[in-house]
């Protein structure tokens, strides 16, 4: 559960509550998402929702969708897909699960854990341009074995925060 304050009154987000408002395309995505908040939140502390900055490496939908949902990022003009945050040394299947948080004076900047959260066929598969029938059924399957395992992960096992010297 990810909680975030909106005028001091403590709302709780699940990441059922973000699929329903994102809807069922990006599940992957969502989950990204809401990991890398509940881990900057253990670093942060309580935070005023309308008050977080958010800058990425990720473009996907469902991460940004679940950004807005819980953060009202995206409409507060808060949210930022910044390219040069990848981290292009990490290779293609981890460069772009790089999530940077910026709460009033503060901010972390996390990433995606080497520990085969994401798999290298997912990402050579979401990037084909001429994907058939059969392999639209694989990358979906392989999206929902991303999430299950993301989701499996408790706070700070999917996402580590890279030390302010790092970045």
């Amino acid at each position: 559960m990810l909680t975030v304050l909106e005028s001091g009154t403590p709302i709780d987000i699940s990441f059922t509550d973000l699929m329903k408002y994102h809807g069922p395309h990006f599940p992957g995505g969502v989950a990204h998402a809401y990991c890398a908040m509940r881990d900057a939140a253990a670093v942060l502390g309580p935070v005023e929702r309308r008050e977080v900055t958010v800058r990425t490496a990720f473009p996907g939908p469902g991460g940004r969708d679940a950004i807005e949902m819980a953060l009202r990022a995206v409409t507060g003009g808060r949210f930022v897909v910044a390219p040069e945050l990848a981290a292009t040394d990490r290779g293609a299947t981890l460069a772009r699960y790089v999530w940077e948080f910026r709460y009033r004076d503060r901010t972390v900047l996390v990433r995606l854990r080497d520990a085969g959260f994401v798999v290298d066929e997912f990402i050579e598969l979401g990037a084909r341009r001429d994907r058939t029938p059969a392999d639209d059924e694989r990358l979906t399957v392989l999206k929902q074995e991303m999430t299950d395992r993301l989701l499996a992960g408790g706070i700070g096992e999917v996402y580590e925060v890279v030390p302010r010297s790092a970045h």
